[in-house]
């Protein structure tokens, strides 16, 4: 065994991010960064947005180029995949049927979509996306669409129904809440979304969900449980994804919605740790494991683990935060509401620009602004401070968010 093996499960951000940073917190052994895709580390969240309309293109999203892999000795092996992992040994096994060594191991294998489990789910013209592989095949399909369903109202689907709209194409998404987002954000903000789409001709279909798939060998027909019948030559299902926690689970490590690591990401065997999507992860601010499935958690904490790796003892304590563009309107969203007691917002939804803010017993767990900039810090200090918010002073614009973390005078 290499008395100084980096081994990294994983193509994506969190994978990239970790190697840069542990080359850079001084680690001067081998580093094996071992991704199923064909291609280099990429980020992402274009594939549903700027990348799927083909206003970006692949080197734009690429993490780092192949010159910086090269340049800091980092040995990746695309198109490959661990099959099994040895704690016993300190060894994985890829699917070449080679054995690596490794002295630290990251398991940052993301997660993979859900599949809608109904009658005709296996006709052809039905999409997933997780990959730009996926994303090449979508586009050229959305681009000779004549209909397209999108099952799913949450992020992934939002954003593919306003990019097809924004291709031309005629779309209907089907979800079985009241509006997209809505498990989200709360019926109140989640409407803003709905109207967004229908305002952009999106057709949808709320309140029920997908019975079956019909056609030949294609799709051509969506089957609703309220017994509509949409036509349909391109569908596309997002309905979330699952952490891919096999290669743990067959190698005994603890599993909890994802692979239970600590605060400083690391499982219960001392030599392996885990990031991103995969990665259920000791909060020190909400003190409980939490499993986050966006571009921010991927890329810091592939940065923590990294340096955690080399031998620094980093918190991951970065407030879970995710963006989203559709159409005009753009998104930020800091904080975590698993539920609350109230939303409160400042500005009028309306106009589609505004901020809301989750609040549980009397304090801000989570905010989003909407079509308004750089208060995200802010937001994140109002969420953090804990401290008890009036109602009133929240939704006044005249009163500067810092000015929220002083007691009102009066």
């Amino acid at each position: 065994m290499d008395s100084q093996a980096m081994v990294v499960i994983g193509g994506g951000l969190a994978a990239a991010k970790a190697v840069e940073a542990a080359r850079i917190s001084g680690y001067d052994g081998r580093i094996v960064l071992f991704g199923e895709e064909t291609h280099a580390p990429y980020e992402r969240p274009a594939l549903s947005k700027e990348y799927l309309r083909g206003e970006t293109d692949q080197a734009q999203i690429t993490v780092h180029d192949e010159a910086f892999y090269a340049e800091h000795r980092i040995d990746v092996r695309t198109g490959t995949s661990v099959v099994a992992i040895d704690r016993t040994n300190h060894e994985v096994l890829t699917d070449h049927d080679e054995l690596v060594s490794y002295s630290q191991l990251l398991i940052a294998s993301g997660a993979a979509p859900r599949t809608l489990r109904v009658p005709g789910a296996e006709l052809g013209g039905v999409h997933y996306l997780r990959t730009i592989d996926d994303a090449d095949r979508l586009r050229t399909a959305l681009l000779g669409a004549a209909r397209v369903v999108v099952v799913g109202g949450g992020w992934i689907g939002s954003e593919v129904a306003a990019s097809a709209r924004q291709l031309g194409r005629p779309v209907t998404l089907v979800d079985p809440g009241p509006a997209p987002l809505h498990t989200v954000l709360g019926l109140e903000v989640a409407a803003v979304y709905r109207d967004l789409h229908a305002d952009h001709g999106v057709e949808l279909a709320l309140g029920t969900h997908v019975e079956a798939l019909r056609g030949t060998t294609t799709v051509e027909e969506v089957v609703t449980a309220d017994g509509r019948v949409i036509p349909a030559d391109v569908v596309v299902v997002g309905v979330g994804v699952i952490p891919r926690t096999e290669l743990a689970h067959a190698a005994g490590l603890t599993l909890d919605d994802g692979i239970a690591v600590d605060e400083h990401l690391r499982t219960a065997d001392a030599a392996i740790f885990a990031a991103g999507d995969v990665a259920a992860a000791t909060h020190p601010f909400y003190g409980r494991r939490l499993r986050v499935e966006h571009w921010a958690n991927a890329q810091q904490q592939g940065i923590v683990a990294g340096r955690n790796i080399v031998g620094h003892r980093d918190p991951y304590d970065r407030l879970p935060y995710f963006f989203s563009d559709q159409y005009d309107v753009g998104m930020e969203y800091v904080g975590h509401a698993h539920d609350w007691d109230r939303v409160v917002l400042r500005g009028d939804p309306a106009d589609r620009k505004f901020i809301a803010f989750w609040i549980k017993r009397d304090r801000i767990v989570a905010a989003m602004n909407v079509n308004i900039w750089d208060v995200v810090e802010p937001l994140r200090h109002l969420i953090t401070a804990r401290l008890p918010v009036d109602d009133a002073r929240l939704r006044d614009p005249d009163v500067a968010l810092d000015e929220m973390l002083t007691p009102a005078v009066g």
